[in-house]
Order: structure tokens, then C-alpha cells, then sequence
């Protein structure tokens, strides 16, 4: 064998190496895992057997060739600058690391036509799709997706297995805890027009509004975007709306009318009360802390790593719930 240089050192092995210790052209090597069909069978098994043995490695594009997969899993992400996204991102990336696989990160920012034209360039690039929280139509979706196995976060379409997390119960109990410390009239801070999300918390705060035995009076603004610049423009009208309690689509909101509370000169939780939703990090940053509706964002990942697995190997398309637990913390006060 030429594997070895004086001294023991081992000499990287290549497809040059392998044709030399089996007497045969480097082109007949590299066929052999590139386009297996076209190698005689014995000696496409004495290759791998030659190429294991000097530790060759095919890279991920060699690979790719070989087996007609590339190891790589797209996640797309409506936004990384929110912060619902990045513990969501390590999730699927250590699920993904565990089998073996890389994620390949679009943030679709712009959504509409540009985000389903990004989408359906990144599908032809990976063996399978996680797509969190989309906004594109349906059709749109499923279109820019194509055959790719794909499995939606914090979405659901028909057709497209899901991973989700179901907030009423937990909306429910936060709604109560606010009746418990004596608000009536309280504000829903509805999210962003088009989100899934937003209209599944949205109706799950107004249901609970319309069953509670409590006289409330539920007031809404919005929609409006999930940005913490947003939650501080909000502040100036929901500081007039009489509202003595806030229920914000979620966490980053919910800080940007904290701060903008703060500079209509109301304090939380003495003048006002507010409720988030997702307890990402920033909730848990804010002085004081922000009462919120947790989410599993590691189980959501590693679900959908898993679903997406499954969907790969031609299981049967399936859309699992998960769900979010209410944390009462610092912001939520008595009247």
C-alpha cells in the first residue's frame, strides 16, 4: 500500500491512492460512487472495501452524486431578527446534527412573491423542507414547495404535515389570572395581518372572553407587525383605551409597549398589566419579567426533524400539537 510516509505519517486518501493499490484508473474509482450502474458490481465492491480501509471520505457533493442525496434539510424562518426564531433554529440543527444532517438556514423576510421564489430555489438544493411560520397563500406555498417532503411550524395547511403549538388552554388561564387580579376592560394586541398564528390566538382570546362568567369587556387593536418598534407605537392608544390589562400576540410586542407605557409615563405592573406569548429570552431579560404563554421550542424542532424523517422515508403525512403553558411573572398586577 502507498499510504504511509516515512516517519508513519498517514497520507490523505483519494480516489488516486485507491486506483493504485487496485491496479485500475482513477476515473473507474470515481464512477464507482458517482454512477454506480456503470461499475461491474465485484469491483465496485473491492473499491468501497479499498476506500474504507484508507479512510476515504466522499465529501457531501460526491455524496450527493452518489446516493441522489445531499444530507442537507432547508429551514426557512419568516424573520431571524425575531427573537421566537433563533432558539427554534438551534432546535431543528441539534435534531438534525443527531441524524446526521445540516440545515441549510432562508430567512424570507420579504415574504410574497420573492419569498416563494426563494423557497422554490432552496427545495431543489435539499432533501427535505421545515418552513416556520409562513405567510405565503396556500396555493403560493404548496406551489413553491413542490415534491420536496416538507413539514410546516406554527402553520397549518392541509395536505402539508405540521408541527404546532396549541396556546387556548393556556390563553384561557391567562385571561382568568387577569380576572382573578380584577381587570374587566382588557386589550387584545392582535399580531400581524396573514399570520396563522396570530389568527389562532386572536380567536382563542375571544372565545375565552366570550365564555368567561366574568363581565369582561375584551377591546382590540390591530393587527399590527411583531416588532418590538410596533409594541411601542401601540403603546400612545392602548394608554387611552381604558384597558387596564394587555394581552399582546407575543413577547416582543408585548416589550415594545412595556417601553412604550413607560414613556407615557405608566409603569407595569402598577398602572398596567400586559401578557405575552412564546417566553423567548427577552421576556425573561425585562424588569420585571414578562408573564407570558411558554413554547416548547426545543420539542417543536426536534418534532419536526423527526416528522420530516418520517415523511422522507414515505410515512404517511401527519400534523402533530403540541402545547404552551402560562407563566404569570412580574407584569401582571391587581387592579
Amino acid at each position: 500500500m502507498n499510504r504511509r510516509r516515512t516517519g508513519g505519517a498517514r497520507v490523505k486518501a483519494t480516489i488516486y491512492s485507491i486506483a493504485r493499490e487496485l491496479d485500475i484508473s482513477a476515473s473507474t474509482v470515481s464512477r464507482a460512487f458517482s454512477r454506480p450502474d456503470m461499475v461491474n458490481t465485484k469491483v465496485r465492491e473491492r473499491i468501497l472495501a479499498t476506500a474504507a480501509a484508507q479512510g476515504y471520505e466522499l465529501n457531501r457533493a460526491a455524496r450527493g452524486l452518489a446516493t441522489g442525496r445531499t444530507g442537507l434539510i432547508g429551514l426557512v424562518v419568516l424573520d431571524i431578527t425575531n427573537p421566537f426564531f433563533p432558539p427554534l433554529v438551534r432546535a431543528v440543527e441539534r435534531a438534525a446534527s443527531a441524524s446526521d444532517a445540516s440545515v441549510m438556514l432562508l430567512d424570507a423576510e420579504s415574504g410574497g412573491q420573492k419569498a416563494a421564489d426563494q423557497l422554490k430555489r432552496l427545495s431543489a438544493q435539499v432533501d427535505g423542507l421545515i418552513v416556520a411560520s409562513p405567510r405565503l397563500a396556500t396555493k403560493d406555498l404548496q406551489a413553491a414547495v413542490g415534491s420536496t417532503p416538507t413539514v410546516l411550524v406554527n402553520r397549518a395547511v392541509r395536505g402539508i404535515p405540521s408541527v404546532t403549538c396549541d396556546n387556548s388552554a393556556a390563553l384561557r388561564e391567562a385571561g382568568d389570572h387577569l380576572v382573578e387580579l380584577g381587570h374587566r376592560r382588557i386589550l387584545l394586541l392582535r399580531g400581524p395581518a396573514g399570520s396563522w398564528a396570530a389568527s389562532q390566538r386572536t380567536n382563542a382570546v375571544r372565545s375565552w372572553a366570550q365564555q368567561t362568567s366574568a363581565d369582561v369587556e375584551l377591546v382590540e387593536l390591530g393587527p399590527v407587525e411583531a416588532t418590538y418598534e410596533a409594541g411601542w407605537h401601540a403603546a400612545e392608544a392602548i394608554a387611552s383605551s381604558g384597558a387596564t390589562a394587555i394581552m399582546a400576540f407575543d413577547d416582543y410586542l408585548a416589550c415594545g409597549v412595556v417601553g412604550g407605557l413607560d414613556e407615557q409615563g405608566l409603569s407595569v405592573p402598577n398602572d398596567r398589566s400586559i401578557i405575552g406569548c412564546d417566553d423567548v429570552l427577552l421576556a425573561r431579560t425585562l424588569t420585571p419579567q414578562l408573564s407570558t404563554v411558554t413554547a416548547p421550542f426545543e420539542e417543536l424542532g426536534t418534532r419536526a426533524v423527526t416528522l420530516l424523517s418520517e415523511v422522507s422515508a414515505g410515512g404517511a403525512p401527519g400534523n402533530q400539537k403540541l402545547s404552551g403553558e402560562y407563566a404569570a411573572r412580574g407584569t401582571t398586577g391587581r387592579v
